[in-house]
């Protein structure tokens, strides 16, 4: 096994970290696995609190790929014991223990999604049940001796809910500790995690140092913001992209982010370098590059990063034919004029939208005729009669189309 030189390597881990504790001493166990000929551990570990991973998280998967590509190993840390504690990182409310079936279930997504990510073959997939479960009374006491309550309560989160009278429950005060010695049995040389993190893996830093062990290196990652730009991305705050939604649904709520929150996506969502991105920023400003053409770009290579080069195309394609250009989709379904929605005198367009599935009834239909939201071969449609006409019509509901062939 050879290594990357160790300037070229810092070079290409540092792109896109928060913060790294320390960066000598990364040099230093680089230096020490080059010599060795032994690849540094890695470790993330990710809680199955729900069945779906989102952009926000490939964040870190992302650099922890980096490390696979310079010849390191991963350790992608399923936390099946610590989810029944529950991470109390920026809560304000002690969070309900999940169920062991809920995280089981949530873990087995899990092992399906990263791999959209990291290489299968370079992955080390391991659970903390393995090491937590096993643990007697007495090897749980001897870890909380380790470190002080005074400690704990130094966490942001802690100490705001201590000075404001809100409960903080003793197993939440476990959860840095048992997050600590998955690094211990894993003899990491490097954890990683995001920036809301870090009491947590340095906390780990200080256990291992009781067990004997090198202190692990620290690297965070930012936390990378919704599609709203405020709030963290979140499923909850429905500000998110998960990776397993469509291409086309995936595209377009990039689309939806603000023009200067793409040059962080930009940074932290694809291999672009600095440099790069900052040309990309003044080409911009300057006017020799459309804004809307390079969101289209990012856009389009997230997409495929989660799905194929050829769908992400396909999605690019279909934003503009049906966002830019106003048209009908292209897989848009062909159905026969129902035989109700036949007068003499024309064609009853709420007895159609509600045979045609666009509308929930005909009175629904015919409240939405009112409102103008109904458009037949791209003119709003307000009469409850439309003309008879031969062909095919192309009629819209906000986002819903159908083509109805009339003859």
């Amino acid at each position: 096994m050879g290594f990357a030189p160790v300037d070229e390597q810092l070079k290409y881990l540092k792109k896109g970290l928060a913060e790294l504790i320390r960066e000598e001493d990364l040099r230093e166990r680089l230096t020490a696995a080059a010599k060795e000929n032994r690849p540094l551990r890695v470790k993330a570990g990710f809680d199955p609190t729900a069945p779906d991973l989102h952009l926000g998280h490939t964040v870190l998967l992302r650099k922890m790929k980096h490390f696979q590509d310079l010849g390191h190993t991963v350790i992608f840390l399923i936390g099946d014991m610590t989810g029944l504690i529950g991470d109390p990182t920026g809560r304000n409310v002690t969070r309900p223990p999940m169920t062991r079936d809920e995280i089981n279930k949530n873990a087995q997504t899990y092992r399906e999604q990263v791999f959209k990510i990291l290489d299968p073959e370079k992955t080390e997939i391991r659970f903390n049940s393995e090491w937590l479960e096993p643990l007697t009374f007495e090897n749980v006491i001897r870890l909380c001796s380790k470190y002080t309550v005074a400690r704990l309560l130094e966490r942001n989160d802690f100490s705001k809910r201590f000075k404001e009278g809100v409960p903080v429950s003793v197993h939440e005060l476990l959860y840095p500790l048992s997050q600590a010695f998955d690094s211990v049995a894993l003899e990491c040389d490097v954890e990683m995690g995001g920036t809301d993190q870090t009491f947590n893996l340095l906390v780990g830093r200080e256990i291992q140092k009781d067990y004997g062990q090198a202190a692990q290196i620290v690297a965070t990652v930012p936390i990378l913001e919704g599609l709203d730009g405020v709030e963290k991305m979140s499923k909850s705050k429905g500000n998110y992209i998960g990776i397993t939604e469509p291409p086309k649904v995936m595209f377009r709520k990039v689309m939806q982010i603000s023009d200067e929150l793409m040059y962080r996506y930009w940074e932290l969502l694809t291999d672009l370098q600095m440099d790069e991105i900052a040309r990309l920023r003044s080409d911009v400003a300057s006017g020799a590059k459309d804004p809307m053409q390079v969101k289209m770009e990012l856009g389009r290579r997230i997409v495929a990063d989660f799905h194929s080069q050829a769908e992400a195309d396909q999605a690019v394609e279909a934003f503009d034919r049906e966002v830019r250009q106003g048209l009908e989709p292209a897989d848009t379904e062909t159905v026969e004029l129902p035989p109700l929605a036949k007068t003499d005198k024309g064609i009853r367009v709420d007895k159609l939208l509600a045979a045609v599935g666009l509308a929930e009834s005909v009175t629904d239909a015919t409240r939405k005729i009112k409102a103008g939201a109904v458009e037949i071969n791209g003119n709003i449609q307000k009469e409850l009669l439309l003309s008879p006409a031969d062909g095919t019509l192309v009629v819209r509901l906000g986002k819903k189309w159908k083509r109805v062939k009339t003859s």
